[in-house]
């Protein structure tokens, strides 16, 4: 059964709603650039959501606060679940603040419930509202991809940007 919805369907349907809660998200947290779409890109690669992904992923390579390397960029879309202490295996551009995201964006994501020691790795490196501006990044992502995957927005469900690595322009 086809059940693809166009973006402009999505864009029109979801315009009000999607600018003020979604920008609120994207502009008025006090979140770098590379934190907030580390959590946003990693929540569409869990979620399977590559509409999202497409459009995520081109802005956590230009992230202006943290260089973000095409290798880094590769690591959040191939990495397995994270797990709760320290990651060897990633690459040098991601610092403890990137992975503790990565493994609380993945708790969330997969279970909703976070544990103990993944929640004290991330109030390592953060303040208490830098966590709740996390925390409402992962739920309102988690949220928007769930959306785009149900009606196959963009007709993207049966696109894998793992076969194709996201590039700079």
């Amino acid at each position: 059964m086809v059940r693809s919805f166009p973006p402009n369907l999505y864009i029109n349907t979801h315009q009000a709603t999607r600018n003020s809660f979604l920008g609120a998200i994207r502009t008025k947290t006090s979140l770098p650039t590379s934190i907030r779409e580390t959590a946003i890109c990693r929540v569409a690669i869990l979620n399977q959501a590559w509409y999202e992904w497409i459009h995520h992923a081109p802005l956590l390579l230009e992230a202006e606060d943290h260089p973000f390397p095409q290798e880094c960029v590769d690591y959040v879309l191939n990495s397995g679940h994270h797990v709760h202490s320290v990651d060897f295996n990633s690459p040098k551009g991601l610092d403890e603040k990137h992975l503790a995201v990565l493994a609380y964006t993945d708790a969330m994501t997969k279970n909703a419930k976070v544990p103990d020691d993944v929640f004290a790795r991330l109030k390592k490196c953060f303040s208490e509202r830098e966590i709740v501006e996390i925390t409402a990044t992962v739920g309102a992502y988690n949220c928007v991809s769930r959306f785009l995957v149900a009606l196959d927005v963009g007709e993207t469900n049966e696109l894998d940007p793992r076969s194709k690595a996201v590039q700079k322009p």
